[in-house]
């Protein structure tokens, strides 16, 4: 999650660059935050069902960047740059931007991508960046996974650019999707706005959308005169949808930039309900605990069946050494929302801090259930490698550690890990058997590994 902060990989994409090049990388981060997934998943669900696609099957990705930017890559992956969601001056605007990618998923334009992969080095490159995205989490507030673009900068953008062609039947296909879901139109064509101001900068200063995603003046003429036609034209968005996009913009700015800048923009005379949010993450991340716990309190008043305020209000008391207190508010964003596995792990985290029995036998249903929902959630395998230890079980220990293992791309240290758990558990059930998965997957790439 985005509150925690949890390090999903760090990884330095390895081709050959000069020491100039290297000092030149830009670092960007994949962050995990249950309310901000359940945002755009809340958006993207009735768009990919109007596409024929299953939304539990596609996978959302968050990329810590100040840049307008979204892509589809490797498959059913979307993914959206931080800068995109924060800049987005509407929900009506950020889904149009959705309905767009989505055509490019359905539209089958990733079997390109799947041609041009037939190099090494261009399907290394989209291997690193979903290894990226679902790689390690370390649990740590104050981290992010870093990936240094660099010289691969160029190439990455290659791969993603998408023809005129392409484009123009990813519009056609978005205006479908659109008009099937009774949303308007305009706000893809408020973002193509956004875009041609861009295309006047200097190409070194472009958003990375407009030199991935050509924007021609048949294009917007082919928006522009869709939404005169369109009987979903002045179809307001959802109200519920438009606090959505509030509230996921000034999270991402309160946890992103500076305390400061967000003091200057979130006022402390704005009483908005995503005002008086952003303002309270900035006193927490001073830290000014006695300004930011009656914010949020205040917001827990007022919105009692709110799981993220409950959460953050968890975390605040977590990372300011009250961890008994948290468990409380912790304990209370699962109840609200049971299903999602960022907010067991938090609780389970808060658990396993207080080191009793009791605590640890708690958090390690929580992290089971979690791990399950997110097999590829290397924290939740952390932590509950760390339940398992302290409650004396070495073998589900060494599992649990295994499978992070694997995860961060560890071969040699998973396969060992495997085969102590499988010395010290029953040779069956489902446990045994994924154990013998995981050696058979390490015993294959540790060849690859020593000749790297």
């Amino acid at each position: 999650m985005l509150t925690r902060l949890f390090l999903l990989a760090t990884l330095f994409l390895s081709l050959s660059a000069t020491a100039g090049q290297a000092q030149q990388q830009q670092k960007r981060s994949f962050i995990r935050d249950a309310e901000v997934e359940n945002t755009i998943r809340a958006y993207s669900a009735p768009l990919f069902q109007a596409a024929g696609l299953d939304p539990d099957s596609v996978r959302l990705h968050l990329i810590v960047d100040n840049s307008l930017n979204a892509f589809v890559a490797g498959g059913l992956n979307m993914f959206f740059h931080t800068g995109l969601l924060i800049r987005s001056e509407s929900a009506n605007q950020l889904i149009g931007v959705m309905a767009h990618e989505t055509g490019h998923i359905a539209g089958g334009h990733l079997a390109r991508l799947r041609d041009a992969a037939g190099n090494a080095g261009t399907e290394a490159l989209v291997a690193t960046l979903l290894g990226a995205a679902v790689g390690v989490a370390s649990g740590r507030g104050d981290v992010a996974g870093a990936i240094a673009m660099g010289g691969q900068e160029i190439a990455v953008r290659n791969l993603l650019t998408y023809s005129r062609t392409e484009e123009s039947s990813a519009d056609q296909a978005a205006m479908k999707y659109l008009d099937a879901t009774h949303q308007s139109a305009k706000g893809l064509l408020q973002f193509f706005d956004i875009l041609g101001d861009q295309e006047l900068l200097v190409v070194a200063r472009q958003d990375p959308y407009v030199r991935t995603h050509p924007l021609t003046r048949d294009r917007v003429a082919f928006i522009r005169d869709y939404v005169s036609r369109s009987p979903y034209a002045d179809a307001p968005t959802r109200p519920e949808f438009a606090e959505m996009h509030r509230r996921m913009r000034a999270k991402l700015f309160a946890f992103l930039e500076q305390p400061s800048r967000t003091l200057l923009r979130y006022k402390e005379n704005d009483p908005a309900i995503e005002a008086r949010y952003a303002r309270a993450i900035a006193y927490y991340r001073k830290p000014e605990m006695d300004k930011a716990l009656p914010l949020i309190d205040g917001l827990i008043a007022e919105r009692p069946n709110d799981p993220y305020f409950q959460e953050l209000k968890g975390q605040m008391l977590f990372e300011n050494g009250r961890g008994a207190e948290a468990i409380a508010p912790y304990r209370r964003s699962v109840e609200l929302l049971p299903d999602n596995a960022l907010l067991k792990i938090g609780l389970a985290q808060a658990l396993i801090e207080q080191g009793d029995d009791g605590a640890l036998e708690e958090a390690q249903k929580l992290l089971n259930l979690a791990t399950h929902q997110e097999p590829q959630n290397s924290a939740g395998w952390r932590l509950s490698s760390v339940a398992y230890g302290r409650a004396g079980d070495e073998g589900m220990a060494a599992y649990a550690m295994a499978e992070q293992a694997l995860l961060e791309g560890r071969a040699t240290d998973a396969n060992f890990l495997a085969g102590k758990a499988e010395r010290l558990l029953p040779k069956s059930g489902p446990v045994w058997l994924r154990i013998q998965d995981i050696k058979e997957q390490t015993n294959q790439s540790k060849p690859d590994e020593r000749r790297r």
